[in-house]
């Protein structure tokens, strides 16, 4: 049976100037990564079908087409799928096929108005897609590219001043320069004890995403630690202040989204964690927001 169905052709989707464009390593799995070409909201989406039958075969077929698709794939939605953008092309009509044939294809000045992400319970993804129509079964080939989406940086830059404080044990404040990174961004801080009762045995930094998928009552929320930053390690003393200098661009971070077409959004917290000789933990999390910037 496996023979039966076996592809009697192959597609090959080139997009122009594939090669020299940047790529991007897409994650499909804990231990596999995929280069996707890099795209911008509002370029050109152009390139070459070559369509393959095997064998030297004659192949009747009835209708060539390619469509540019940008869709949400909701994994905690039973995998349904939400197209957000398409676009069609017809290379040929219905007929016959015995050699290889290449088609050009263009889609111009595309709005992409979403980035592309990959996340725990959603995934957000465009990608060119060829159709042989067949009377079995159409034969269908997929490529996929990245896109991106660049802010302006925000004018207002406001800093984050907080207290974590257990009554007659322990207060600490601790403050960042800012409230708002771009991802190649630096964060800079300072953390000031006040009163130290406590055994202190070490203070982590973390950076934690919020995933929330879904509308109520189905709405799905997913947390990712992300970069863990050990920040102090021994006990400290009433009147020590800790200096806090982390470097975002060697992290695996995307920005804050914000109700992606009414489908997720993501959250981007940091997480400052006391760990006494007890385990007992103590932890305080304050938003940040994250962009992309030129």
């Amino acid at each position: 049976m496996a023979l039966f169905f076996k592809s009697p052709l192959d597609i090959e989707i080139r997009l122009d100037g594939e090669d020299q464009r940047k790529h991007v390593d897409v994650r499909l799995d804990k231990r596999r990564k995929e280069k996707v070409p890099l795209f911008v909201d509002g370029e050109t989406v152009k390139g070459t079908v070559t369509v393959r039958p095997k064998d030297g075969r004659r192949l009747e077929h009835i209708g060539i087409k390619v469509q540019f698709i940008g869709t949400i794939e909701m994994f905690s939605d039973r995998g349904n799928t939400y197209d957000f953008l398409t676009l069609g092309q017809e290379l040929a009509a219905p007929g016959e096929l015995q050699h290889p044939e290449s088609f050009d294809f263009e889609f111009k000045n595309v709005e992409k108005q979403f980035e592309s992400y990959n996340g725990i319970n959603v995934r957000l993804r465009y990608f060119a897609r060829v159709t042989v129509g067949r009377r079995m079964a159409d034969v269908i080939r997929e490529k996929d590219l990245w896109v991106y989406s660049y802010n302006i940086p925000p004018d207002t830059v406001s800093s984050i001043k907080m207290d974590v404080g257990i009554e007659d044990c322990l207060h600490i404040e601790f403050e960042y320069s800012k409230s708002r990174y771009h991802l190649k961004d630096v964060i800079v801080g300072r953390i000031y004890f006040l009163l130290v009762r406590l055994k202190i045995k070490h203070m982590e930094l973390s950076i934690i995403r919020r995933e929330t998928t879904g509308t109520p009552p189905n709405q799905y929320n997913e947390s990712e630690t992300l970069v863990r930053f050990e920040i102090m390690d021994g006990a400290p003393v009433r009147g020590e202040t800790i200096p806090i200098r982390l470097f975002l661009g060697g992290f695996d971070l995307t920005p804050t989204y914000r109700d992606v077409n009414k489908k997720f959004s993501t959250r981007t917290f940091l997480s400052l964690v006391l760990i006494d000789e007890d385990a007992r933990r103590y932890f305080k999390q304050s938003e940040i927001v994250l962009y992309r910037q030129p």
